[in-house]
């Protein structure tokens, strides 16, 4: 009798199992992805911008063309019509203008739904900055990494201008702590838009970014053409261009 109660708790135990992993499974069949992209327009006309393409800055009067210009984004929520949020696990991305379609990030396992707004954070928190080595878009092979005290580069543009003294202008801006912390929390409305997703659609959201901003508040290259390290210049120069990304379209 003993082995019979035993038989029958375990084979209970093992369909209990079962029908959770096909709950489980059922649930994930109906998750999608999202695509995040960033579009480059540059000046106060935004006229379309790539790397390598000459533009004169409309403020500076600065001839500027870009070999690099990468940041990071980080820490991105959806949130669904009923007012909850959907958290992105190890949400860390390299947007890099100059890495084949590098300039978009995809969300992945999303539940299915409507969603009308997002979350993000330009830039690295600060616990990530002094965590040891990372992995993926965190790793120091990126290039985008000081050392442990100073972390990581949120912002990086190089490029040449004949209006720099040497003929080349390189900003690496950073700051994860204290008044000169260079890093961004961004909140986004879909408005009238909604960002629907499920197993059989990928829609994608895209945001716009403008290069030039990082002159909105800062002198022309002929003054400063460098910076490498955390600081008051470093924080001018990425609020004004991370205060500008905005949402432009769902699709």
């Amino acid at each position: 009798m003993r082995s019979k109660l035993i038989f029958s708790a375990f084979l209970l135990l093992g369909l209990t199992t079962a029908f959770s992993g096909c709950d489980e499974e059922d649930d994930h069949a109906h998750n999608g992805e999202v695509n995040v992209q960033f579009e480059f327009v540059f000046g106060s006309s935004a006229l379309p911008w790539a790397i390598n393409q000459t533009m004169k800055h409309p403020k500076t009067g600065d001839t500027l063309t870009f070999t690099e210009f990468s940041f990071y984004v980080s820490n991105v929520k959806l949130q669904k019509e009923d007012g909850t949020w959907w958290s992105e696990p190890e949400s860390y991305h390299l947007i890099c203008a100059k890495c084949p379609d590098a300039s978009m990030f995809t969300l992945t396992d999303v539940p299915e739904g409507n969603y009308t707004g997002m979350q993000y954070t330009l830039g690295v928190d600060s616990a990530r900055n002094v965590s040891g080595a990372q992995t993926g878009d965190l790793s120091p092979s990126k290039g985008m990494f000081w050392d442990w005290n100073s972390g990581y580069i949120m912002l990086k543009a190089e490029g040449s201008s004949p209006q720099s003294s040497d003929g080349a202008f390189t900003f690496h801006l950073g700051g994860f702590s204290g008044p000169n912390s260079v890093v961004t929390p961004k909140s986004v409305s879909f408005g009238s838009s909604t960002l629907s997703v499920s197993h059989d659609n990928t829609p994608g959201v895209v945001l716009l970014a403008n290069p030039a901003r990082l002159w909105h508040t800062a002198p022309s290259v002929s003054e400063r053409s460098t910076i490498h390290m955390p600081g008051a210049n470093a924080k001018m120069m990425a609020d004004d261009f991370f205060g500008n990304i905005s949402f432009k379209e769902i699709n």
